[in-house]
C-alpha cells in the first residue's frame, strides 16, 4: 500500500511544481549574478542579497508545502478574514510611522527581518475572496445588478487605498483579475462592458493627470530623447538586451548591473538575464512562464467539469495574475510597456512577493489533488 504522503506528491501536477522550480533556481543564480556589485558596495559583502533570497525562498517553500495540507474548503471559509485583514493592512501602511517610504512610495510594514508588501498580500486575498463569492453567489451575478456590485464596492476601496500609497502597479493587475473573474463568471455583458470601459478609463485618467506617471508613459515611447534623464533606466534596459544578443555575454559578466542599471536585482532582473544568457536565456523563462500559466488554466478547466467552482475560478484567478504580472514585467524590461513596480513571478529579488507566490503555488497543489 503506498504511503500517504507519496500518494499525495503523485496527484500534484507535476508539470506546475517543476516549472515552478526551475523558475526559483535560475532566480537564485540570475539575483546572485545582479546583485554582488551593489551588495559589496552597501554592505561590504557580495552576498547579502542573494543570502537574503535564498531565505525566502526556503520560507516560501516550506509555507507552500504547509499549504498543501490545508483543505479548500478551509480557504473558502476564511476567505472574507484574509480580504479584512488584507484591508486593515492596506491602511496602516498608509500611516506615518507604521509604513515604510522607499522610493517615494510608502507600500511596506516591517517586521523585523522582512518587510512585508501589502499589496502583494491584497492580491491573494482578493482572488480567494472573489473566488469565494463568485461560487456563492453565481446566479446572483449573473442575473442581478447587485451580484456585480458587491466586488466592485470593494474593488474600489481596495483601490483607493492602493492609490494613496501610491502602487498603480499593483491596481491595475489587481483591476485586470477581477475583471477577468466577473467575465468568466458569466456576468451580465453591458454593466461589464460599461465597467471595464470606466476601470481603465479611470486608471489612464491618473496615469495622464500623475506628472509623474505621464512622464513614465511618454518616456517609454521615446526613451532616446532623455537617455540621461527620464529615460535613463529604460534605456540601459535596452543596452542589455542588445548585448545580450543571441547567446549572451556569459553568465556573470553583464555590465549593465555595474551600477548602470537601476534595480537590476528587482524589477530589472530580466534585462541583466538577457544580457548574460543572450535571447536562449530569454525563451528559457517565457517557456517556462507559460508552462505554468498553460498547466494552471488546464486546471481550470478541469476543476469546472468536476463542478468545483471555488477551485476553478481560484485557479484562474492565480493564472491570470501569474501571466498578466510576467507580461508586464517582460514588457517593461524590453521597452515595450511603460515602467511599473511589477517583480518577474519567482525570479526577482524581494521577500514579500516570493513569499506569497510560494504560498499560492502550495494552493495551485492543492486544487490540483483535490480535483484529481
Amino acid at each position: 500500500m503506498p504511503h500517504p504522503i507519496k500518494k499525495q506528491i503523485i496527484l500534484y501536477d507535476k508539470w506546475i511544481l517543476i516549472s515552478v522550480l526551475f523558475l526559483l533556481a535560475l532566480g537564485i543564480v540570475m539575483v546572485g549574478s545582479a546583485s554582488m556589485v551593489i551588495s559589496d558596495r552597501d554592505f561590504h559583502t557580495p552576498f547579502h542579497f542573494l543570502i537574503r533570497h535564498i531565505l525566502y525562498v526556503f520560507i516560501g517553500l516550506g509555507l507552500a508545502f504547509y499549504v498543501t495540507r490545508i483543505p479548500l474548503k478551509w480557504w473558502k471559509r476564511c476567505s472574507g478574514y484574509f480580504l479584512v485583514i488584507g484591508i486593515f493592512l492596506l491602511l496602516a501602511v498608509l500611516i506615518p510611522g507604521i509604513g515604510h517610504v522607499v522610493n517615494g512610495s510608502r507600500r511596506w510594514i516591517g517586521l523585523g527581518f522582512v518587510t512585508l508588501q501589502v499589496s502583494e498580500l491584497i492580491k491573494l486575498a482578493m482572488v480567494l475572496y472573489l473566488a469565494s463569492y463568485l461560487e456563492r453567489f453565481q446566479r446572483e451575478v449573473e442575473f442581478q445588478m447587485k451580484g456585480f456590485i458587491k466586488p466592485i464596492v470593494i474593488l474600489i476601496l481596495v483601490a483607493i487605498l492602493l492609490l494613496g500609497e501610491p502602487d498603480f502597479g499593483a491596481l491595475a493587475v489587481l483591476t485586470a483579475v477581477v475583471m477577468a473573474l466577473l467575465f468568466l463568471a458569466n456576468v451580465r455583458l453591458w454593466p461589464f462592458v460599461l465597467l471595464v470601459v470606466i476601470a481603465f478609463g479611470g486608471l489612464a485618467l491618473l496615469a495622464i493627470i500623475s506628472p509623474y506617471r505621464l512622464a513614465r508613459l511618454t518616456t517609454f515611447l521615446h526613451p532616446w530623447q532623455d537617455p540621461f534623464g527620464a529615460g535613463y533606466q529604460l534605456t540601459q534596459s535596452l543596452i542589455a538586451f542588445g548585448r545580450g544578443g543571441f547567446w549572451g555575454v556569459g553568465l556573470g559578466n553583464s555590465v549593465q548591473k555595474l551600477f548602470y542599471l537601476p534595480e537590476a536585482h528587482t524589477d530589472f532582473l530580466f534585462a541583466v538575464l538577457a544580457e548574460e544568457l543572450g535571447l536562449i536565456g530569454e525563451l528559457v523563462v517565457v517557456s517556462l512562464l507559460t508552462i505554468l500559466v498553460f498547466r494552471i488554466f488546464q486546471m481550470t478547466r478541469k476543476a469546472f467539469l468536476k463542478k468545483n467552482l471555488f477551485a476553478a475560478y481560484l485557479s484562474f484567478g492565480i493564472g491570470f495574475w501569474f501571466g498578466l504580472q510576467s507580461i508586464i514585467n517582460i514588457g517593461v524590461n524590453a521597452g515595450l510597456l511603460p515602467t511599473k513596480g511589477l517583480t518577474l513571478p519567482f525570479m526577482s529579488y524581494g521577500g514579500s512577493s516570493m513569499i506569497i507566490n510560494c504560498v499560492v503555488v502550495g494552493l495551485l497543489l492543492r486544487i490540483s489533488w483535490e480535483i484529481n
